[in-house]
């Protein structure tokens, strides 16, 4: 609406156009709110999925870590007990 178009309103029409700039105004406002809203959550989804990947990382290696371990151990008793240890279990070069 141009200025001369303004001039031409009278008070009522003013205030209507009031009224309507500020429901409108409102309306943006609680739109705003609600997509700031599904952004935070949005950012927190991906955190918590990154934490949930580094979780699974160190769950891996924890295993892989008990893994060895039980591979030694094995090995140890096979050794003591005189048993010729597999070699494609043991990591150790055919023969």
């Amino acid at each position: 609406m141009t200025e001369n178009e303004l001039k031409k309103l009278n008070r009522a029409e003013l205030l209507e156009l009031l009224l309507e700039q500020e429901r409108e105004n409102n309306r943006l406002r609680l739109e705003i709110r609600d997509l700031k809203r599904k952004l935070e959550d949005r950012d927190i989804k991906l955190v918590e999925s990154g934490n949930i990947a580094e979780a699974a990382i160190r769950i891996h290696n924890v295993f892989e870590a008990a893994q060895a371990a039980a591979d030694t151990y094995l090995l140890n008793i096979k050794k003591n007990a005189g048993v010729e240890p597999d070699p494609v279990k043991t990591g150790t070069p055919e023969e």
